[in-house]
């Protein structure tokens, strides 16, 4: 039987290496809480310093939702103005509403050598690295949270805890109602969930022979292409939406490791790529847009880019070795598709020239060989409550009264990537993705409710990243300045929650409320603007 030793008994116990688990944290200390931030990852920050340096704000043609970057979210964006000698242009941003989207970008490594100095700030921030133990991890009496087992074989108990995963590991081993994938449309009356009758955005426009040998059934399908038929529309399943590296990558020739052919490279991975290209298809070639003369690869720059489809279903539930392997195999595919775009004879010789001049960036993610060391898990479980965010919560047309207790503000379209590659008839198809297809989004306040589980089933945890929402409104939640708006919440209402000895539940939003409006927290989704549509 394994042995576990016993930590001291802390205020707050933080779940998660996110951006969510940094805003906890950091809030929790900030109010005077003992806080244990536990860190299944080696590194804290989440995808922010994994890769994702262009920021979700501002940067669509429709959107201006800075307006909604407040608290710890908007110090975390001037801690990074103040590294890059611009505070001064944000501040300005800021005062006047000035849409600019460059104030907002930045390079992984500055996003994490700042969250690593903003923790360190705080004595009573404990940062504990290990993940949750295989089996019997939580310990729970009655609906109460009482510790956490993990695998380094710690036991770490509190008083109150906050999930702020990406994976929703802790609800779910806290026995709290959780799912993961696609509901039906008919679950929430949802038009937009489930398979999707039609996909238009980063879809396969021309006519690609699917088999291995051309033309031949029997032959199977090339690498890629699920066997799984197309299905019923609104039909529900358990698919994610496609995770991908958010890589960085350089053109400047002094800080660029090239293109390197991984081992285990597949040449056979890629026909798909050959296939579109010789059928009149368009591949893309990256853009500088960080500072450091970088770039981010978000994963749906074309039909065929870097975003895994179908390749991270098992992710969810499976076991640490599990996704390790995941990352393994995703990992020599997405190195093998950037040797391929640079180096494959079948390809354009102007597309390979210009990939040829971009490479891993030498001062980014240094223990991994420059590579980053984690996907960007953009659907994971979501915590099944009292209150659910939906379609309708994010709907213009249609839309649900705005809610009374609103802890942040959501300022982004129902966005999910595809789920699937598949044949549909005969032709191959890439199928689930919502973004700009004709639905009316708008602006929402987060609820407090979607925040906490039902009462029987826990009193005591809280989630900043895994809210009560359908697959399709999760799409409009997952931002990381509203993880961190999610994050500042949820340590507040701890706060609040252990002061008056009541369950998370019975929190007094008034309370609340004051306190995040104190802390410069934005609330009022009717003073934040809406998106403009044409026919506005």
């Amino acid at each position: 039987m394994a042995i576990f030793a016993h930590t001291p008994t802390f205020d707050v116990v933080v779940y998660g290496s996110t951006s969510g688990a940094v805003a906890a944290s950091i809030q929790s200390a900030k109010l005077g809480l003992n806080v244990a931030l536990v860190s299944p990852q080696e590194h804290i920050g989440g995808i922010q310093i994994e890769g994702l340096g262009a920021t979700d704000i501002d940067n669509q043609d429709e959107v201006f939702n800075s307006t909604t970057v407040g608290g710890l979210a908007l110090e975390f964006h001037r801690r990074i103005s103040t590294f890059y000698n611009r505070l001064p242009r944000l501040e300005e941003v800021v005062a006047k509403n000035i849409k600019d989207t460059e104030v907002w970008r930045f390079e992984s490594r500055v996003a994490e050598k700042v969250i690593l100095e903003w923790l360190a700030e705080f004595d009573n921030i404990r940062i504990i690295f290990g993940s949750l133990a295989a089996t019997d991890s939580v310990i729970k009496k009655g609906a109460e949270v009482c510790s956490i087992k993990l695998r380094t074989k710690q036991i770490v108990s509190g008083k109150v805890f906050i999930e702020a995963s990406y994976e929703g590991d802790l609800l779910a081993a806290s026995k709290v109602t959780t799912t993961h994938g696609r509901e039906s449309s008919s679950t929430f009356d949802e038009s937009l969930a489930g398979v999707r009758e039609n996909t238009p955005y980063t879809q396969l426009t021309v006519d690609i022979d699917p088999f291995k040998i051309p033309k031949d059934h029997s032959s199977g399908l090339i690498y890629g292409i699920s066997t799984e038929p197309f299905g019923k529309a609104g039909d529900g399943d358990k698919h994610l939406a496609a995770f991908s590296y958010r890589l960085p990558l350089t053109d400047a020739v002094e800080n660029r490791l090239p293109f390197y052919k991984p081992d285990g490279y597949n040449p056979a991975h890629f026909e798909l790529h050959r296939r579109f290209v010789n059928s009149g298809g368009k591949l893309y070639t990256p853009k500088v847009r960080l500072p450091g003369q970088k770039t981010d690869l978000i994963g749906s720059e074309a039909p065929l880019a870097t975003d895994l489809l179908g390749m991270n279903d098992g992710w969810v539930t499976g076991s640490e070795e599990e996704r390790k392997q995941i990352l393994e195999d995703t990992a020599r595919f997405t190195k093998g598709l950037m040797y391929f775009f640079a180096n494959d004879d079948s390809l354009p010789l102007e597309f390979r020239q210009e990939w040829s001049r971009f490479g891993y960036c030498l001062d980014e993610f240094p223990d991994n060989n420059h590579f980053p060391r984690m996907l960007y898990i953009r659907d994971a479980r979501r915590m099944v409550s009292d209150y659910v965010i939906t379609e309708h919560t994010a709907s213009m047309d249609n839309g649900e009264t705005p809610v009374e207790d609103p802890v942040g503000v959501a300022y982004w379209p129902t966005d999910t990537h595809c789920v699937r590659r598949i044949l549909r008839d005969g032709k191959v198809h890439n199928e689930g993705f919502i973004f700009k297809d004709g639905h009316r989004w708008r602006p929402f306040g987060i609820a407090y409710r979607a925040l906490v589980p039902r009462q029987e089933e826990a009193t005591n945890i809280i989630t900043a990243t895994c809210p009560s929402s359908s697959h399709v409104g999760y799409g409009a939640v997952r931002l990381e300045h509203q993880f961190y708006a999610l994050g500042q919440a949820c340590a507040n209402a701890c706060d609040i929650a252990l002061k008056k000895s009541i369950p998370l539940q019975n929190v007094p939003y008034g309370d609340l409320k004051k306190r995040l409006l104190e802390q410069g927290m934005i609330l009022d989704v009717s003073k934040v603007g809406v998106p403009h549509f044409p026919d506005n």
